[in-house]
Formats: C-alpha cells, sequence, structure tokens
C-alpha cells in the first residue's frame, strides 16, 4: 500500500495505531498526570528536551492521537486541539501577533470571530483591518502595513457563504511576508484542503461537522510547516530568537516544521489553558470516522433544499455556493468541486418579521445557536449571531438583516422540503 492513503481511510484509521494485542478503539486518557521514573525523566518533558506527557492540559495522548488524524486530513505538518474553535482562531493569531501588530481579515466572517478581531484583540494592542474579500489584489493590498503579521480568513464565510479565493489570499499574504491562516470549518477536508492552495495555517471549530451531532466543543490548529519563519526573522521573534521561559530555545531552530504548534502549546496551553477536554476528543473521533459519509449527505441535501427554495415566490434570494448560478458558484467549483457544505442562507420578501414567523412554524428544523451536524437547524443571524452588529456592519458582514441560515441535516430530504413548505404556506 502506497505512503498517501485516502481522507476516507484516514477518517477510520487515521491518528491511533493500536500496537499488539492492544484496543483497537481510542481509550480516553482521563488523566490529569502521568508518572515517571525519575525527576530527571520528568526534568527534560519540562525542557522540551523529551517527548512524552505529564500533564493534561498542555498534552494528553487522546487528544494526540486525534490532533494527528486532522493533521493528516489536512495534509499539514503538525497539529494540535483546543477546548473551542474559537479558542484555535485566538491561539492561531496570538501565537504570531502581540502588542503594536496588524492583522489583515476578510470582513466577511463569523461574528465572534470579528468580534475577537475588533473588539477584544484590539484591547490587546492588536489592530486589524477587514477587507471586502472580492476586491482585486491591488486594493486588498492597500491593507497591508509594515506591522502586518497574517491574514485571516474562512474558506466558506459563515453565515455569508462567501467563497474565499485562497489562490488570491496566498499570494497577497506571501507577497507581503506574512502567513494565511484559514478557518475551514464549513468545507472540512472532504471537500477542501486550503494547504494545497497555498494557506499556511488552518484553523477548525471541530464543534461542526467533524463531530456532527452536536455532542462536544472544541477547536483544532494545523500547521502546514510551508512559511519559512526564519526568511521573516524580524517579524517574527517569538519563534525565531530564545524563549527564555524555557531555557532559551528557539522554536524554529529546535522544532523546525513543528515550531508553530510546538509554540503555541508550550507556551499558549501552558498559559491559558484552553485545552479540549480527552472525553471530547473521544467523541470527536468517533464524528470523524463518519465525515467522509456525511458530507456527501449534506451537500445532496443542500443542494435541493436550495433549488426548492429558488422556486418559491416568497422567498426574495437564495444564496448557496453548490447552485448553478450563484455569485460564488465558479470560485465553488474551483476549490469545491465534490461538494461546499450543507447550510444555505436566503431571506423572505416579508423581511425580519416573516423570517420569525417561518421559523417558529418549523417542525423539523431546530432553532438553535449552532450550525453544522446530523439534524437541521436555523438561524436568523441578525437576531441572535450577530446580535451586537448595526444594520450596517451586518452588510459589512456580509449579512443581509432579513437572512434566514439553514443548516441542512442529512435527514430524508423530501420530508425537509415538507416542513419548509408548511411553514411558509399554514
Amino acid at each position: 500500500m502506497s505512503e498517501k492513503r485516502s481522507i476516507e481511510t484516514t477518517c477510520i484509521q487515521g491518528g491511533w495505531q493500536p500496537e499488539n494485542g492492544g484496543p483497537r478503539q481510542l481509550p480516553i486518557y482521563q488523566s490529569t498526570t502521568f508518572k515517571y521514573a525519575t525527576s530527571e525523566a520528568m526534568g527534560k518533558l519540562f525542557d522540551l528536551e523529551a517527548e512524552g506527557y505529564f500533564y493534561t492540559r498542555l498534552q494528553n495522548p487522546t487528544n494526540d492521537a486525534v490532533a494527528a488524524k486532522i493533521c493528516e486530513m489536512e495534509g499539514g505538518a503538525a497539529a494540535m486541539l483546543t477546548s473551542s474553535g474559537q479558542a484555535a482562531t485566538f491561539f492561531s493569531i496570538i501565537n504570531i501577533c502581540s502588542a503594536g501588530d496588524h492583522v489583515v481579515s476578510s470582513a466577511t466572517i463569523y461574528g465572534g470571530s470579528s468580534n475577537l478581531l475588533t473588539v477584544t484583540l484590539k484591547r490587546f494592542g492588536i489592530e486589524s483591518t477587514l477587507v471586502d474579500p472580492d476586491l482585486p489584489e491591488e486594493e486588498l493590498a492597500k491593507a497591508f502595513k509594515p506591522n502586518t503579521k497574517c491574514v485571516f480568513a474562512e474558506t466558506i464565510a459563515n453565515p455569508a457563504l462567501v467563497v474565499l479565493d485562497i489562490e488570491k489570499f496566498a499570494r497577497l499574504a506571501h507577497s507581503h511576508g506574512v502567513p494565511l491562516i484559514v478557518d475551514n470549518t464549513f468545507a472540512t477536508p472532504i471537500n477542501c484542503r486550503p494547504i494545497e492552495w497555498g494557506a499556511d495555517i488552518v484553523t477548525h471549530s471541530t464543534t461542526k461537522y467533524m463531530d456532527g451531532h452536536a455532542m462536544t466543543v472544541g477547536g483544532c490548529i494545523v500547521d502546514s510547516g510551508n512559511f519559512d519563519w526564519e526568511a521573516h526573522a524580524d517579524k517574527y521573534p517569538g519563534l525565531t530568537t530564545p524563549d527564555e521561559s524555557y531555557h532559551g530555545i528557539t522554536y524554529t531552530k529546535r522544532f523546525g516544521k513543528g515550531a508553530f504548534i510546538t509554540k503555541a502549546t508550550a507556551q499558549l496551553m501552558r498559559d491559558l489553558g484552553a485545552i479540549q477536554s480527552p472525553q471530547n476528543a473521544f467523541l470527536l473521533n468517533a464524528g470523524l470516522e463518519s465525515l467522509h459519509v456525511r458530507m456527501p449527505r449534506h451537500c445532496e441535501n443542500a443542494l435541493k433544499v436550495a433549488q426548492y427554495l429558488q422556486s418559491r415566490e416568497d422567498v426574495a434570494w437564495v444564496k448557496y455556493p453548490g447552485l448553478p448560478g450563484d455569485k460564488y458558484y465558479e470560485l465553488a467549483q474551483k476549490y469545491m468541486p465534490d461538494g461546499t457544505c450543507g447550510v444555505i442562507s436566503f431571506g423572505l420578501k416579508g423581511g425580519r418579521a416573516a423570517a420569525g414567523a417561518f421559523m417558529d412554524k418549523l417542525k423539523l428544523a431546530s432553532i438553535a445557536t449552532h450550525v453544522a451536524d446530523a439534524r437541521t437547524c436555523v438561524l436568523h443571524p441578525a437576531s441572535h449571531t450577530h446580535r451586537q452588529l448595526s444594520d450596517e456592519q451586518l452588510v459589512e458582514a456580509g449579512v443581509d438583516p432579513s437572512m434566514i441560515r439553514f443548516s441542512v441535516g442529512i435527514e430524508n430530504v423530501n420530508d425537509l422540503i415538507e416542513d419548509i413548505r408548511q411553514a411558509l404556506e399554514d
């Protein structure tokens, strides 16, 4: 068998490799600490001179096995799990940014990520410029500053469903000597592997499709290992100069392609502690085993629901990048030819009031602050996830105030369409 295996096989068998006579299923290492025979052996772990486990806040065998699976799925060099997708976004940025630095980000991103960039990180002294991702490269280039340290965007924006031109953003980032960080939550590595298109770091809210059952909150960061930190050493001293909190270790020199993830683990997880619990990692792994089966069904169902909505006179507009004629259909075909995601955005001719009335009448689809699991759920972003934004800010983020976010599950699609019909007509 070739060394490179299919992503379907990786979903099932990646990460955990049982030894002879060992457990076939990934064990839950539900332990805060790990025993060592000598003080010297443990001391080497604290100095990052040896590999192993000593405290679950930093690393845990269950978590590492699941991170290794996701890393292989994305085609990365190293990965780590976090307690949530928001923690993954936060860690991926502050691992290379500090007070006085600047981030360029797509404006059409998840409301929580937008707030993190423009409000919370601003309190840390990190400024952000949000840009329209559809602008030509020469216009986007104007957003960069001498202190820009990274570019952030989403493969498929939540909930605007804008498809990112990954190659364009990778060119821009690299021409300014900074890495491109891409949140690949909606597409998942089943439908898109951003590293293959030039992204340097990939993040996930594993809470969504990867878990797939609304059971576990979690996140993941995958580093491609491709960005040359040493070539831009003056911009990234945290990676390229000695870390005095670890006796002068220089991450790029000691860990090579694992430098970014090692620093995020050794520094950020040590100090901030946003670790995913081993129980959640175990449940996430169970979800990953069916990801390659579920994603095609999500996409197939979503396309049929989008086509139905498009046929109705009481529906003002429908956005779904897998729908022929959609603004982002061609980009989706380039980056995600086998499918995009199961999320649809649409608006009713009655506006905000009609959206609320429609949602209240649904019987199968649940009103929930969630998206991307096996069960269909629905949300009105302007009233819920993006409630803190003004109408002007909503438009800037690609969110029409009347937008309904409809996350299509893997139920029988005819039942879902009937549920929509009765909610619109009864």
